[in-house]
């Protein structure tokens, strides 16, 4: 997802598809998903919403957390491009916080790296060399499950079946795609760019996921899964699902955003106004985690500053100098106002050298761990695989039963 990922497992200002249901009217909100709101209440055994701080009971949908006091978290990065620190520190950190706490899945999304035209050759390179970073940093296989999305198939299987009941509109309204496809041009633009959002939808729903790490880019998209969800429990859960030998009650639960209060937007090193990003054509505006030593002081040494003097947060006037203020606090683990204290009398010279040195210092482990992982192909296709089967045994759950409620024979 974002795509971390999610991810991944996120800098577009836009409106979202839908405002929340607890700001606005609950018909109102259930008439533009499609949903009457008199039939609500008959329809389901329980509420459809996913509470973001209370444990949902262990009966509530299927699929659930052996642990009926976890929540599960679910998120994934694209294996397109060299792993980046704005990767790292606006989700991968995270996810190694989240796995102590929660019941957590954490998968490549390789089947969402084909969207846009893309390099056969380079794409089985590319998703182990992510699968063996996302270790690298921290994520630890005995707590976490980490695997591809192209090895359960039940991520493809049950966006067919979501895609037959998203409307079009709803597809075209979001800004990726509009963006996107007007960068790549129309002949380069294949559908799975327009419906990948439904297969987003499906790596978060099939799992039963209580929160999703996200960023600012991937709201809009968050938002239409949860759209889809409470659709498919009104049109095929309930009632209607027990008539057909089911449970009853809802098919999916209604996922939470869960945003970082840090590290959620890490800005490029050329324009501290846009998101640090795979896709930018500068290699000069990330710093991939792969990165030497030499390499990393370049970049800094080169990156877009300002003629203000002194070092400071939070002024709109500095945009720069704000991120890289913030990467600083992130890879030390300081504090707002100990990296204020340090910096603020600092000109940009002695700033960049420690905050190279700070940077170094912080992704040299990781480095070092991945080059271990990279030298043991067969542990790392071990975790895959064991990451797959359990991620397996939970989609299969969710996946027969949307199949059984909507009227599918048993296979």
């Amino acid at each position: 997802m974002s795509r971390a990922l999610l991810s991944q497992f996120l800098n577009v200002s836009f409106a979202s598809p839908r405002l929340s249901a607890s700001i606005i009217d609950r018909g109102q909100y259930l008439r533009r998903v499609g949903i009457p709101s008199r039939a609500v209440v008959a329809d389901f055994s329980c509420d459809c919403s996913a509470s973001a701080s209370a444990p949902a009971p262990a009966t509530e949908a299927p699929g659930l957390s052996p642990s009926p006091s976890k929540k599960r978290v679910v998120s994934g990065v694209q294996p397109t491009g060299s792993v980046h620190l704005g990767n790292y520190l606006g989700a991968i950190k995270n996810w190694v916080l989240l796995q102590d706490t929660y019941d957590t899945f954490f998968f490549i999304v390789d089947l969402h790296a084909i969207t846009l035209p893309y390099d056969a050759s380079e794409l089985s390179k590319a998703t182990r060399s992510t699968a063996a970073l996302y270790l690298a940093c921290g994520i630890d296989p005995s707590k976490a499950s980490v695997f591809l999305q192209s090895h359960v198939r039940a991520h493809v299987e049950l966006m067919w079946l979501l895609s037959s009941v998203t409307p079009l509109g709803w597809l075209n309204r979001m800004i990726q795609f509009k963006e996107k496809s007007r960068m790549a041009g129309d002949e380069n633009v294949g559908v799975a760019l327009l419906t990948y959002p439904v297969l987003m939808a499906s790596d978060i729903l099939l799992y039963q996921t209580d929160l999703v790490p996200v960023g600012e880019d991937q709201k809009q998209h968050l938002e239409l899964t949860r759209e889809l969800a409470e659709r498919v429990n009104y049109l095929y859960g309930g009632r209607k699902w027990k008539k057909l030998g089911g449970r009853g009650g809802m098919l999916f639960k209604v996922p939470e955003a869960f945003i970082p209060p840090t590290g959620a937007r890490v800005m490029s090193l050329t324009d501290g106004l846009s998101k640090m990003s795979k896709s930018s054509p500068s290699d000069q505006s990330r710093i991939n985690l792969l990165d030497t030593k030499d390499v990393i002081a370049n970049k800094i040494k080169r990156c877009k500053t300002d003629s203000f003097t002194g070092m400071e947060f939070d002024n709109p006037e500095r945009p720069e100098c704000n991120n890289l203020l913030s990467i600083y606090q992130l890879v030390t683990g300081k504090t707002k106002e100990e990296v204020e204290n340090e910096c603020q009398n600092m000109n940009w010279g002695t700033f960049k050298a420690i905050l190279t040195d700070a940077v170094v210092d912080h992704l040299h482990p990781i480095q070092v761990r991945y080059s271990e992982i990279t030298t043991d192909p067969t542990y790392l296709d071990h975790i895959l695989s064991e990451g797959a089967k359990k991620a397996a045994d939970i989609a299969e759950i969710t996946l027969s039963n949307v199949y059984q409620a909507m009227g599918f024979l048993k296979r």
